[in-house]
């Protein structure tokens, strides 16, 4: 994940500042969907370093196969990735 925990915490407080302004929710405790909020946003930024984690280990298992068939490490990892997002129709 290329963000840190505390900017993703300032990112959720300033989403839930922006849609209470606009009357699109509210909520009687701040703190707790504050906290609701930014494990969201930080298990839907750590999809794709879990996705590129489940990757790698699937190109370890086939490593011998991959050098029978002359394919390159990135080759296959992103081919593979494609397919595991494509497979779970997962948005990045």
């Amino acid at each position: 994940m290329q963000f840190q925990r505390e900017y993703v915490g300032y990112m959720a407080r300033q989403v839930l500042k922006r849609l209470t302004a606009a009357n699109l929710i509210q909520y009687d405790q701040p703190d707790y969907v504050t906290e609701v909020m930014t494990q969201v946003m930080l298990d839907e930024l750590g999809l794709e370093d879990r996705i590129n984690d489940e990757v790698r280990k699937i190109l370890e298992k086939h490593g011998d196969e991959m050098k029978q068939l002359g394919a390159t490490f990135e080759d296959a990892f992103k081919a593979i990735k494609k397919q595991i997002i494509r497979d779970r129709k997962i948005i990045l």
